[in-house]
């Protein structure tokens, strides 16, 4: 039986790091967890998506997509979230 590891299906569905659609991939993959990371502090904090939208001005279905799959998220809209409605900071690192 051979067996392949997730980073060799990775790139051999996607193709290597540096290409186009792998770079794509892992950039989703990333906004997939900003996401999760902003359901699971609201979820934390005791607070309804409707809840969380009032705080930060937006509408409940925003924030579902938010949570869903991280995409067309502002950094603006993301302090937002953080700072105004579940009361944290947001920490951003680049590598280069």
């Amino acid at each position: 039986m051979n067996t392949k590891s997730w980073k060799q299906i990775k790139d051999d569905v996607y193709g290597k790091v540096g290409t186009e659609r792998r770079d794509q991939l892992d950039r989703d993959f990333e906004s997939f967890k900003v996401g999760l990371q902003l359901k699971k502090v609201r979820e934390e904090k005791n607070l309804t998506q409707s809840e969380l939208a009032e705080i930060v001005n937006k509408k409940r279905e925003y924030i579902s997509r938010i949570e869903n799959n991280g995409s067309n998220l502002t950094l603006k809209t993301l302090f937002d979230i953080v700072e105004k409605g579940l009361g944290g900071k947001v920490k951003i690192s680049i590598e280069a």
